[in-house]
């Protein structure tokens, strides 16, 4: 059996707002809404990999906060692991460069105006308990 990859998705939230990204692309998940990331690269760590893919993907400085309990299969080998996250001061405004079409900031009473991939849903569920705390 082979070692699953991990993919990171950012929770990344700010002012209790949680931000989520629409896909463009591929054609199979185009339209649907997901928490940014992406691959880890060899030899990074999860963290610094969640921090790099929003910058790639959002042109935004990041913080990795804390890991989201729960690993979320995707295709296989992949493995969704999620973290809390936070823009740094002085971070531009996120926008979409890479696979998304548009961004949107979520109060929890918005989370489920959007159109999840089924695979983000346990983990907005999860992040979803947490803003009411936040």
């Amino acid at each position: 059996m082979t070692e699953p990859i991990v993919v990171v998705g950012a929770a990344l939230l700010d002012d209790g707002r949680l931000l989520a990204a629409r896909r463009s692309a591929p054609p199979e998940l185009a339209g649907r809404w997901e928490l940014p990331g992406g691959k880890v690269e060899s030899g990074e760590t999860p963290e610094a990999a969640l921090v790099r893919e929003l910058r790639e993907e959002l042109g935004v400085q990041t913080e990795a906060m804390e890991r989201v309990p729960g690993e979320w299969p995707l295709r296989s080998p992949y493995v969704l692991w999620v973290w809390t996250a936070r823009l740094l001061p002085g971070s531009p405004a996120p926008k979409p460069l890479q696979d998304h079409d548009e961004l949107r900031w979520l109060t929890p009473a918005e989370l489920w105006n959007v159109e999840w991939l089924d695979q983000d849903v346990p983990a907005v569920q999860e992040i979803e308990g947490r803003m009411g705390r936040a």
